[in-house]
């Protein structure tokens, strides 16, 4: 694979196959320029899904009581993060301050790559959650007539594919255009154009179907082998 550009300068970076053309190239960065709102480089590109095709509904018990938990302390550099990361979510409208409200629940924060995590929960106990069931059913209802004709969805993430250059342009144009008509917008750096093959859930998909990830089982070979029980 390898970086290509939609813009003059080195702007607006996307991943293609290394192996295509110079035709099929310019015919692929035809239609990423074409559906360019589709993809997100910066998180101001994110416009927000309607609720009209999912929302999130927390059902709660008739006798419910609202709970207000203290807030957390941070530490001085973690603090920092935080509040650089809230305040970017404000200034792009993706949250809102709310002053009034019954209900307090702060996140542990943890930083990951990419990003942030939370780990919900007073007492530092993971909470089972079915986000995944939700973006999967947000796909469903967005991508209804396409999933199994021309792409397949796989938990968080989506395949589009087609038996020639020309059929999968063609799907990939569809599935970007139907992105721009929901505002769903896809993460550059998680998206690679053209491959003929991948890493899918952790297995390499290609032409002669499922195998194993080479790269894990170098890892597994590289650990140091086990000479006691509390080892193991």
């Amino acid at each position: 694979m390898k970086y290509a550009f939609l813009e003059d300068g080195c702007k607006l970076p996307i991943i293609i196959a290394s192996d295509l053309t110079q035709e099929q190239k310019a015919q692929l960065l035809n239609v990423l320029r074409e559906h360019k709102k589709a993809i997100a480089w910066k998180i101001s590109d994110i416009r927000g899904i309607s609720p009209s095709f999912c929302t999130h509904k927390i059902l709660i018990e008739s006798d419910f009581k609202a709970v207000v938990q203290p807030q957390r302390r941070l530490n001085s550099n973690m603090k920092e993060v935080v509040k650089a990361e809230v305040l970017m979510l404000l200034d792009v409208r993706m949250i809102y301050p709310i002053l009034d409200s019954p209900w307090v629940s702060p996140v542990q924060v943890v930083p990951k790559k990419g990003g942030m995590t939370v780990v919900p929960n007073e007492k530092n106990e993971l909470v089972p959650t079915r986000t995944v069931t939700g973006w999967r059913r947000c796909m469903m209802a967005i991508f209804y007539e396409m999933v199994e004709d021309i792409m397949e969805i796989f938990i968080d993430d989506f395949s589009v594919f087609g038996d020639s250059f020309s059929h999968c342009l063609k799907n990939l144009s569809r599935v970007l255009q139907r992105c721009e008509e929901t505002n769903l917008v896809l993460n550059w750096e998680k998206c690679y154009f053209m491959v003929q093959e991948g890493i899918v859930l952790g297995h390499k998909i290609s032409y002669k179907g499922i195998q194993v990830d080479k790269a894990k089982i170098d890892t597994i070979k590289k650990l140091p082998l086990v000479t006691s029980v509390k080892a193991v």
